[in-house]
């Protein structure tokens, strides 16, 4: 299939103009998204993507979650050779991916028929469960994850979709400590969707996208709640300060997964039916940039090596990518510990 190109800069995409070649990605006047960009879709053949992780060999994984009871699996594409195969056939409804720095890949697996659990993906494809109960009641389903370099997995337990009781008494985002230790870390918002970490470790982003719906009863919808995107500050044990609102996307749908690049930006998928796409933000919430997609984006990461300056996009039914003045941060295998200061 060949890859289809979507032009940046006939659709307001930059900020500021743009003269030259590319230049160097720390080039502090240079705009985020270059003059003549294209958001470029590489594959297009899945139910909903979702969770897009960059392997240490750069490589990018992907999640397709199939509807009603059918598996839904984990995909890999190769820059090198432009291909996408199956690499997983039954993810157990995996959602957000991410390697950690020993080249693990962890997924978040939802409800609606999923394991409901924070697994391991081996290199074969198959599951290991890590955790899927806290205080001996079943997750909800896991959403979205982000591993500090310590090895603990900051996740999101929400629920969008799926016929199972929910035995917990709160949607929350939870901390899986490197000695298995699982604690809710936050009771401060209503329905956790993405996660990420700033450069500096300091900071925990979180989406709250509570559209009103767990799906329990078919049909059955509550009245949707807040939209926001927020800042909580990561103490010393793990543990996180208090709440900052960093956007409030009113009544409009908000951010679903994000990803943060080396200057400390944010780049969230805006899933607002008036106008969404990979909208990227200060640290202090500003508004910096919009890359329109067509369909509603999901997800996005930076590639590594040679693509550490593309920004990977699950959206609706496929896989697309965008080159861009910034360099992508991995948290999982950042430096650690951190150096002490003389």
């Amino acid at each position: 299939m060949p890859h289809r190109l979507i032009h940046a800069s006939t659709i307001g995409m930059l900020l500021l103009a743009f003269a030259g070649p590319w230049a160097p990605m720390s080039r502090a006047d240079a705009p985020i998204v270059p003059a003549g960009a294209e958001l470029e879709l590489l594959w297009n053949d899945g139910e909903f993507t979702e969770g897009v992780a960059v392997a240490p060999d750069g490589r990018i994984y992907f999640s397709d979650i199939a509807r009603d009871k059918k598996p839904g699996r984990i995909l890999v594409f190769d820059p090198r050779t432009g291909k996408t195969r199956v690499f997983c056939a039954d993810s157990g409804k995996s959602n957000g991916l991410m390697f950690d720095r020993n080249g693990r890949l962890i997924a978040a697996c939802g409800a609606n028929y999923g394991k409901r659990a924070i697994c391991e993906v081996r290199p074969d494809g198959t599951l290991r469960v890590i955790v899927d109960r806290y205080q001996g009641k079943r997750l909800n389903s896991p959403n979205d994850l982000v591993i500090h370099p310590d090895g603990s997995i900051y996740f999101s337990d929400p629920r969008y979709i799926g016929p199972e009781p929910m035995e917990l008494d709160h949607m929350s985002v939870y901390r899986l400590a490197p000695d298995g230790t699982l604690t809710r870390v936050t009771f401060d918002i209503e329905k956790p969707n993405g996660v990420a970490l700033s450069p500096d470790l300091k900071t925990l982003y979180v989406a709250e996208t509570n559209n009103g719906t767990t799906h329990i009863v078919p049909g059955v919808r509550t009245e949707p709640g807040r939209m926001t995107l927020n800042a909580f500050p990561v103490r010393r044990d793990g543990s996180l300060g208090r709440k900052r609102v960093l956007v409030d996307f009113g009544k409009e749908l908000g951010t679903d997964g994000m990803t943060v690049d080396t200057q400390g930006r944010i780049y969230a998928a805006v899933r607002s039916e008036r106008r969404h796409g990979i909208v990227v933000f200060s640290p202090q919430g500003k508004e910096l940039a919009y890359i329109p997609t067509e369909p509603l984006p999901t997800n996005c990461c930076f590639g590594n090596g040679p693509e550490i300056h593309t920004l990977y996009i699950t959206a609706g039914t496929g896989l697309y990518r965008i080159r861009l003045n910034a360099t992508g941060f991995h948290p999982a295998t950042a430096p650690w510990p951190p150096r002490r200061e003389r």
